[in-house]
């Protein structure tokens, strides 16, 4: 159960900061290590944040600051974004934000144990970064060891900036899991693009709906 619990907070920390673009130059070591420092550090303050509302705020913030979405929606129904008229292109981005938007706060983001990471090693290459980082849940329980669990960067820089272009653990990919699971859908719709726009549309409204009950049971009453 806490390994899930920890696959999900990595799978969070993937789609917060991956990166719009799959090019660019590799990121000094120095640069690379200050910069998941800062935005680790920054993200962990944010899941501390008690109050729910504002919790979904600033990560809602760091979501649209971090996240191409554009690019990621396209690359999640790969084939399929040729076969959609412009009219439809468009329809699917506007869903497949408020989906993103949506699905995240379906993870838990609230943690009994204490989170702690450090920067390992930095591997610079051609054109892109690698940051190894061990993140460690520790236990609150004396009798209970910590569990450390190694983590991949992948980073390039962007337009001045840096970003994530791609997170490593246990070899699980994100936006190839949203993939296979975008297809799967597709199939279940005999390729049908209506009816995949209509069923992502059910997917967002629902995760919408989930998301302000959970706000409307943490108001005071």
């Amino acid at each position: 159960m806490k390994r899930n619990l920890f696959l999900q907070l990595i799978i969070f920390c993937f789609v917060l900061f991956l990166g719009a673009k799959i090019c660019g130059a590799s990121v000094s070591k120095v640069d690379a290590k200050a910069w998941v420092n800062d935005k680790g550090r920054e993200l962990l303050d944010t899941f501390n944040e008690p109050n729910l509302a504002e919790k979904y705020r600033r990560l809602d913030k760091l979501f649209v600051e971090y996240v191409d979405l554009d690019y990621i929606s396209k690359f999640v129904v790969g084939k399929y974004w040729r076969q959609m008229s412009p009219d439809q292109q468009k329809r699917y981005q506007e869903i497949f934000k408020r989906y993103a938007l949506g699905v995240y706060k379906g993870f838990p983001l609230s943690f009994e144990q204490k989170i702690n990471f450090e920067v390992n090693s930095v591997q610079s290459e051609k054109d892109y970064t690698d940051v190894t980082t061990s993140i460690v849940l520790e236990e609150k329980k004396d009798n209970q060891q910590p569990q450390t669990f190694l983590v991949v960067f992948r980073l390039v820089e962007v337009e001045g900036g840096y970003k994530i272009i791609d997170l490593k653990f246990a070899e699980s990919s994100l936006i190839l899991s949203y993939r296979s699971r975008f297809y799967e859908l597709f199939a279940n719709d005999d390729g049908d693009i209506e009816w995949f726009l209509e069923d992502l549309e059910n997917m967002a409204v629902s995760a919408e709906k989930a998301n302000e009950l959970r706000l409307e049971n943490e108001s005071p009453k």
